[in-house]
């Protein structure tokens, strides 16, 4: 509110809201039919809800809404620098930024296996997601021990191979992908083992500069969860990191000149948020919407 921001909510919460001294400009529906751009940020769930009760009815007059992390089927799915050929300003009215997991499996694809949009280069890819047990933030539902997931998908294992599949089919790429999922009881940063086997051989050192090239790649000789974590705690955006992966040199290696295995850290909600920026950005400046993003590169970080 410091800031301009003006603060709206639903109808019955407005007098609490004014006994604590907050002005209320609007209330949610006045809001969302004022605004140019929803971004919607509640919960697993309440983003499909809202997209039926109101959002579905004020597509004439907004330029665009947008879901993060699990609502899946809300709309076109999205993350920064993967998939922007794909986005139409006319027909995508409903984009759906992937999670932060999602995030970093494309952004290690793009990156190592497509410098050059070729997706025929890719034989496979396996994806181990070792996941925080909780936020920070959070008191509840702590894992005191390491917990593995189920392989609920057939085709994909877990949701973050289907979810990735999905990114880039909205390029009609169909590519082979397969992940796994653990929770192991930190409450830092989501870790994943990659193994992405190419048709093309290559070297370590042509790897590094794949990953050198794309700026929203983090590159770190750390190994640890905590240093990284600790450093975008002290140097990011509010403590973000806002890369969309940090990936951990020391554990990069090529096996048979085709396969790349190694680790990398995901910087949570970092890469979301980019995403959802860039997203509103383009809807309201589709021709020129990479150089408002300009303010926030400072925050992608190259070398960690």
């Amino acid at each position: 509110l410091d800031r301009g921001a003006l603060l709206c909510t639903d109808g019955e919460a407005v007098a609490k809201f004014e006994e604590q001294g907050l002005k209320v400009s609007w209330d949610a529906e006045e809001a969302i039919n004022r605004a140019a751009i929803v971004v919607d940020c509640t919960p697993s769930g309440v983003g499909h809800a809202n997209k039926q009760k109101y959002y579905e009815r004020y597509v004439d007059n907004t330029l665009g809404f947008v879901a993060q992390g699990s609502e899946f089927g809300f709309g076109k799915m999205y993350a920064r620098g993967v998939n922007d050929s794909s986005l139409d300003h006319k027909n995508d009215k409903f984009v759906q930024v992937v999670s932060c997991n999602t995030h970093n499996i494309a952004v290690l694809l793009k990156t190592m296996a497509f410098p050059h949009n070729d997706p025929d280069n890719l034989v496979e890819a396996k994806f181990v997601m070792m996941r925080r047990a909780s936020d920070i933030s959070q008191d509840d539902d702590f894992s005191p021990a390491p917990k593995v997931g189920k392989h609920d998908d057939p085709k994909f294992g877990t949701h973050h191979a289907r979810d990735a599949w999905h990114l880039f089919q909205t390029m009609g790429w169909d590519l082979n992908l397969y992940s796994s999922a653990i929770k192991l009881n930190t409450q830092y940063m989501h870790c994943l083992w990659f193994n992405i086997k190419l048709k093309e051989k290559i070297t370590r050192e042509q790897v590094i500069d794949r990953l050198h090239s794309n700026r929203r790649v983090a590159l770190t000789e750390k190994k640890s969860a905590n240093q990284i974590f600790s450093f975008g705690r002290d140097h990011g955006h509010y403590g973000r990191i806002l890369s969309q992966t940090v990936v951990s040199v020391p554990s990069l290696a090529v096996h048979h000149d085709h396969e790349i295995v190694g680790f990398a850290f995901t910087p949570q909600d970092g890469n979301p948020l980019l995403s959802s920026v860039a997203v509103a950005c383009w809807w309201m400046d589709p021709t020129n919407y990479e150089s408002k993003l300009d303010a926030l590169r400072p925050y992608l970080f190259q070398e960690i």
